[in-house]
């Protein structure tokens, strides 16, 4: 009598499980839309462009004059729209001789710096 019952529930909890259809490779913010809590809603395949994974800003290095002797240029979702939905940010951090980066830890946020060149 109740083995139709748990057939039908384990079917559809695999289903449920299984579904890997909502899982999209690439989500690519579109900015003419309002943004809600799990970032911006993506771009229809069609619409997006080269330029959706690319920004140029980093190619200005940030102010140094400042009392750390850091300059940092940051890129999130609303100047680099192929990070949307990543969950991640990008950045380009400039140090004077002598400059600071003041360490920070939370809970759910990493950072990792890497220094092509310097003297």
């Amino acid at each position: 009598m109740q083995l139709p019952y748990l057939f039908i529930f384990s079917l559809l909890l695999l289903l449920a499980v299984a579904t890997d259809a909502l899982v999209q490779d690439f989500c690519v913010a579109d900015l003419s839309l309002p943004a809600g809590p799990a970032g911006y809603p993506c771009k229809k395949s069609t619409s997006v462009t080269a330029d959706d994974f690319f920004f140029d800003g980093f190619t200005t290095p940030g102010s140094t004059n400042n009392s750390v002797g850091a300059g940092f240029v940051a890129a999130f979702d609303t100047q680099f729209p192929g990070v949307n939905g990543l969950g991640v940010s990008i950045g380009r951090l400039d140090l004077e001789v002598g400059g600071l980066v003041p360490s920070t830890a939370t809970r759910r946020r990493r950072s990792s710096c890497w220094s092509p060149r310097g003297r």
